[in-house]
């Protein structure tokens, strides 16, 4: 019994834990009008649109895209979104004082924002947005929406 009560209460710690339930890193997906278009980011990762590259989760980076001479630069961030909150709130419910610090140590509460990351060659480049301010916006329309 001694044995049942030990492993349901590790389970139940190790379930708000964002490490164990998102890991350390996460697949961020690249795309572009028109496709076909390599991709650069600043930690030294690179692909052809579309595609996707296996990131850690606390990396915020700049993904250059590349058309000829033209180029389109993003910058990509990290927030804790959604889940990241639910993981960490598991984890003050079950008392996971540890699973916190791991999350935390490890970026594993975050996820990158853009996601997908996207490059329009079709319009000028004044029309993109950057992370900050597709956050900023995002907190915009939350508040005026309150939620």
């Amino acid at each position: 019994m001694k044995t049942f009560v030990l492993a349901a209460a590790t389970a139940a710690a190790l379930s708000g834990c964002a490490t164990v339930t998102k890991g350390t890193s996460e697949d961020v997906q690249f795309t572009s009008t028109p496709s076909g278009l390599k991709v650069e980011t600043s930690n030294g990762m690179h692909c052809t649109t579309p595609c996707i590259l296996r990131i850690e989760r606390k990396q915020k980076f700049v993904a250059t895209f590349r058309q000829g001479n033209a180029t389109r630069t993003i910058n990509v961030s990290t927030q804790v979104r959604e889940t990241g909150g639910a993981a960490l709130a598991g984890n003050i419910l079950a008392g996971g004082v540890i699973g916190i610090g791991i999350d935390a140590a490890t970026g594993s509460s975050l996820d990158h924002i853009p996601n997908p990351v996207h490059a329009d060659f079709s319009k000028p480049q004044s029309a993109q947005i950057n992370a900050a301010e597709f956050v900023r916006l995002e907190n915009e329309k939350r508040s005026k929406s309150g939620s």
